[in-house]
Parts: C-alpha cells; sequence; structure tokens
C-alpha cells in the first residue's frame, strides 16, 4: 500500500468522506470533541466503514502544521490529474467551459483559495505547470475547504503546448497583466475561456503571456499596484460568472 499522509480540518475531511470515501482509512477525532459537525463525520465514516479514533490534541499538534480542529484523517496519496484528463473533461463537459491556469503559483495557500473560488464559479478545471508549482498537500486541502475533492488539479509538463492545444478546441486563452491596456470588464468571458494567472509578484512568464489571445488588467483605485493572486483569481472568475448568468438572463 503506497504511503498515507495525513488531512485535516472539518471540511477537507468530511469532502474525502462524501466525495472519495474509499481514499480514507483512518479518521481521528480530538477527545472531547462530540458536537454536531464532528457527529456527520462519523455518520460518514460509518456509512463508509472507515473506523474512527480519539487522541490527544497535543498529538494532532504534532501530526499536522495547522489548524486542524481536532480532525485528522490518514488518506492514499493526493491525485492530481495529468493533460489526458484535461480533454476527458472537455469531451464531456456540458454547457461553456472556464478552466484557470496558475503560471508559477507556488503558495499552497494560494493554491488552496483559488481551488475554493474555482469550484465556487463553476470551473471545469485548475492547470498548473508540474514544475514551480504548489501541489496538493494537507495544507491546500485546508484551505480549499473541501473544493480540492471536488474540482480536478491538472499538471501539464508544457504549459504553452498545453495552451496551444486548447486554443485548437476553440478556447480563448485570457491572461492578466498589471501593463495590460484594457480592463478585465472590457473583456467578453462569456466563451470558452482560459483565464491564466500569474505567479506571486512575478507574474505571467513570457512564453505563457505569448501565448494569450487577450490580456486585460484590474482596475486600481487605491494605492496598493497589485492584488494577492487568490483575490485577483477571485475576482476575475466571478466576473466571468456574471457575465455567463447575464447572458442566460437575457
Amino acid at each position: 500500500m503506497s504511503q498515507l499522509e495525513k488531512i485535516y480540518g472539518l471540511h477537507a475531511v468530511e469532502a474525502l468522506l462524501r466525495h472519495h470515501p474509499k481514499r480514507v482509512k483512518q479518521v481521528w477525532l480530538a477527545e472531547g470533541r462530540n458536537d454536531p459537525r464532528v457527529q456527520t463525520l462519523v455518520e460518514l465514516a460509518s456509512q463508509a466503514r472507515v473506523s474512527v479514533g480519539q487522541c490527544e490534541r497535543r498529538e494532532m499538534d504534532v501530526w499536522v502544521e495547522g489548524v486542524h480542529q481536532g480532525v485528522v484523517a490518514d488518506v492514499t496519496p493526493s491525485q492530481v490529474w495529468g493533460e489526458a484528463m484535461l480533454e476527458e473533461l472537455l469531451d464531456r463537459a456540458e454547457g461553456v467551459p472556464l478552466l484557470l491556469v496558475l503560471d508559477g503559483v507556488t503558495d499552497p495557500h494560494n493554491l488552496g483559495a483559488c481551488l475554493r473560488t474555482a469550484d465556487a464559479a463553476g470551473a471545469l478545471a485548475v492547470i498548473v505547470p508540474k514544475d514551480k508549482s504548489a501541489t496538493l498537500n494537507a495544507t491546500v486541502r485546508k484551505v480549499a475547504c473541501g473544493a480540492a475533492e471536488v474540482i480536478p488539479l491538472v499538471a501539464v509538463t508544457n504549459l504553452a503546448r498545453s495552451l496551444e492545444k486548447l486554443q485548437q478546441r476553440g478556447l480563448w486563452v485570457v491572461g492578466t497583466a498589471g501593463e495590460a491596456e484594457q480592463e478585465l470588464y472590457q473583456q467578453d468571458l462569456t466563451g470558452p475561456t482560459v483565464l491564466i494567472m500569474g505567479a506571486e509578484g512575478k507574474g505571467m512568464r513570457r512564453l505563457t503571456r505569448e501565448h494569450c489571445d487577450y490580456l486585460v488588467k484590474l482596475p486600481m483605485a487605491g494605492s496598493v499596484s497589485s492584488l494577492n493572486v487568490s483575490v485577483a483569481t477571485g475576482v476575475c472568475l466571478f466576473e466571468a460568472l456574471r457575465q455567463r448568468q447575464g447572458k442566460v438572463r437575457a
């Protein structure tokens, strides 16, 4: 059996039990934790025939780095999908696809937040380059609040080549850059769209930028020059959702 990893936090563990119960091998609860939300976990674990044990909270503090909320699970290793999954997702997609690309985002907290927002905005998948990018771990799952178990994370070897393939399938590639002339709110995002967010501080890589059909920027009215990548991602994805819902109503 592959080495198990520890996932922590109520949302992350509950999402695994709901969506991928076979991956969960053991659930641990802090001694004395017996509230309704924990009872939901116990019921889900029972339905999946997953053992539930108790241990001291300080022992959990040693197991994981982060706020575990008195809930930890031993699970089989995280699943990061390859490019073939992306093709399959597009073949099965209902409606107009929206994909999120994170070009070199290395902070697991930002990746977790982006996964959560991407799921909430109805994105089909989140794409990252295999190298120099955060990947699924316990911190990402905790911050994602269950979204990491629902929305596929696809790691590609050559991001530029993957973007070309997506363009060949009829998707428009929209990159975000502070120096872009057009603002986000002027861009039509109702068609099949790949939205690219650059890395923390550095932005998109040159080769990635060259494969964009459009470049857009967020209007900045205050003194700061940029937003945190996860915040900017939320603004862009929900602008796409707003436009799409408006088109449906119209």
